[in-house]
């Protein structure tokens, strides 16, 4: 698929998709190392995705040091190179990084591959594109799908490659941690009274894994007082600021998304340097439609009877939850269709408790498969949510385990971010359950 002009030059160029992996050594520098260099070889990096940890694919008889979890992205780039020369410079940057021929399965510092080369379907002795076992491998879907939820792969049918992950027998989650920059938030306000705390707590959250750093200004918590967009924005530019610098010249960095429901915020947000939009209100005033059809940024759109959330007002009682949030999904699709907005940047959240009682969100939550079925990447945000507390204790610890718990099940059933307190104790659960499954 010819897309345009390469800039250094007069020739077409294609867009193209690489698979990185590493499980030997500093994992995230020798991919943030492949990436630098794939310039020098004719390779324009577009953007990378998220990073995900993946159990090492090994053989019954392989020495037991050699089980050592990869980390894993794919690269959008764009090229005038011939498949081959692209081939062929993937392999010098793999022996530049180290990489030695110690067999098929053993640890590696770096493995790069072509995975996708426009719509084009090659087969030799040397190559084969689409990447032969692509379309099985979550740790390659999964990121794929984090950049192009609605691609599809030549070759292989109509499906879409966030359809091919959510077939798969492992659907690797993203972890969203949350920051609480409000007073008055239901689990954690208050705690991040100054700067030192919230750089402190985002750069746990980033160690611990997260993919996505969540900043949210008003608590949407039942009898919340709303703030004004400038109010919001007062409390928000300070962090946002701060963490958009810190996190600029990294090509491996955590996206940074800000829950608000302003639209005015959204757009100093985004101009600022925010990656993600995460509209508690559900992408449903005009002015913040109008926010997301002038950007390429990402946006959350929640199911929701009311923002602050009030424990009053819930859905009928008489009513499947999971059907009536279906019956607003549709026409919210219609709405953002005719607005003319990408869905491939749109995001779902079904909202738990928002409008939902205790019993409501829980069976939406069991039911989370049937929100697949629109085509839009599915976010879930429970975390020591009110919908636990007739089946736990209050404390918090409680609640983080029951969420853990929560947060696997999702994992099982296909759910693409979660967005979680404690992300670490959350990805340390994950391998474990993962690498045993």
């Amino acid at each position: 698929m010819i897309v345009g002009t390469w800039p250094f030059g007069e020739q077409p160029f294609m867009d193209i998709y690489l698979g990185l992996g590493s499980n030997l050594g500093d994992r995230r520098d020798h991919l943030a190392r492949a990436l630098a260099l794939l310039g020098a070889h004719g390779i324009g990096l577009v953007r990378a995705s998220p990073v995900v940890e993946s159990p090492a694919m090994l053989p019954d008889d392989a020495p037991a040091d050699w089980n050592q979890p990869f980390l894993n992205l794919v690269a959008h780039c764009r090229t005038d190179l011939r498949p081959i020369a692209v081939l062929d410079g993937l392999k010098t940057i793999e022996h530049e990084l180290g990489r030695v021929d110690r067999g098929r399965w053993a640890p590696r510092p770096i493995d790069l591959d072509l995975l996708l080369y426009g719509r084009e379907v090659i087969a030799n002795e040397r190559l084969r594109v689409p990447h032969p076992g692509l379309v099985e491998r979550a740790f390659v879907l999964t990121p794929l799908a984090a950049l192009e939820p609605r691609l599809t792969i030549p070759g292989q049918g109509t499906r879409t490659v966030l359809e091919h992950a959510r077939a798969g027998r492992h659907h690797l989650p993203l972890w969203m941690g949350i920051v609480n920059l409000t007073p008055d938030s239901f689990s954690d306000g208050g705690e991040l009274a100054d700067d030192a705390a919230v750089d402190e707590h985002v750069e746990s959250l980033v160690a611990g894994g997260a993919e996505l750093i969540d900043l949210g200004a008003e608590s949407t918590r039942p009898g919340a007082t709303p703030l004004t967009a400038d109010e919001e924005w007062a409390r928000l530019e300070p962090a946002l600021g701060r963490l958009v610098d810190r996190y600029r010249d990294r090509v491996l960095r955590p996206r940074l998304s800000v829950d608000t429901y302003h639209a005015a915020t959204a757009r100093r947000a985004l101009a600022l340097g925010a990656d993600v939009i995460n509209d508690v209100s559900g992408l449903t005033s005009d002015a913040m439609i109008e926010v997301a059809a002038t950007s390429r940024a990402d946006f959350v759109a929640m199911h929701n009877l009311g923002v602050p959330a009030d424990r009053a007002l819930t859905l009928p009682a008489d009513q499947d939850p999971t059907a009536a949030v279906e019956r607003w999904l549709y026409e919210r699709l219609a709405a953002w269709q005719r607005a003319g907005l990408d869905l491939a940047r749109i995001v779902f959240d079904p909202g738990i408790g928002f409008g939902k009682n205790a019993l409501q969100s829980l069976r939406l939550l069991r039911n989370i498969e049937r929100l697949q079925r629109f085509g839009l990447r599915l976010l879930v945000g429970h975390s020591r949510k009110s919908f636990m507390h007739h089946v736990t204790a209050a404390s918090r610890a409680e609640r983080d385990l029951f969420t853990i718990g929560v947060s696997l099940q999702l994992c099982e059933r296909g759910v693409d971010i979660l967005r979680v307190h404690d992300v670490a104790a959350h990805t340390a659960a994950y391998r474990g359950w993962s690498h045993v499954d």
